[in-house]
């Protein structure tokens, strides 16, 4: 499988399994494990760079099993390869979304006029404040 020129993971990494689907589908759910359940070793795949590897970890924790497996699952269809490729597709875009690293920030000051404004409003609630508990009334 193919993700982009620098991951690329070989197919018998790969191990899918089938079960039954749940929800509606009446006697297709009963009978047929079209369910598709992928399986694959994020710490022992070769076809992994280590930086892509390490992000893939932290971004995905809840997925990855204590055996640095990465479960993922797809019930979509009432097909079996329909699922299978539905699996490999969001393996494929959790791979992406981790293949280039996160962009610095940079950091940034406020303007002096946005500095201005907010301590003119905030001495404006000060004022407003105090003048709630002196009123008197000799009149």
């Amino acid at each position: 499988m193919i993700i982009n020129s620098r991951i690329q993971i070989p197919e018998d990494e790969l191990r899918f399994t089938f079960v039954r689907s749940s929800g509606p589908g009446g006697q297709n759910v009963n009978k047929l494990n079209t369910k598709a359940v992928l399986r694959w070793s994020v710490r022992g795949s070769r076809g992994l760079p280590e930086e892509v590897r390490s992000r893939l970890l932290e971004r995905f924790a809840p997925r990855i099993t204590g055996d640095g497996e990465v479960i993922v699952t797809s019930q979509r269809f009432r097909d079996q390869r329909q699922n299978e490729r539905d699996c490999l597709e969001k393996l494929r875009e959790m791979l992406l979304a981790v293949a280039t690293p996160p962009k610095r920030r940079k950091k940034t000051r406020p303007t002096r006029a946005s500095v201005q404004r907010r301590r003119e409003e905030k001495r404006v609630r000060s004022r407003k404040k105090q003048e709630r508990g002196r009123r008197t009334f000799e009149d």
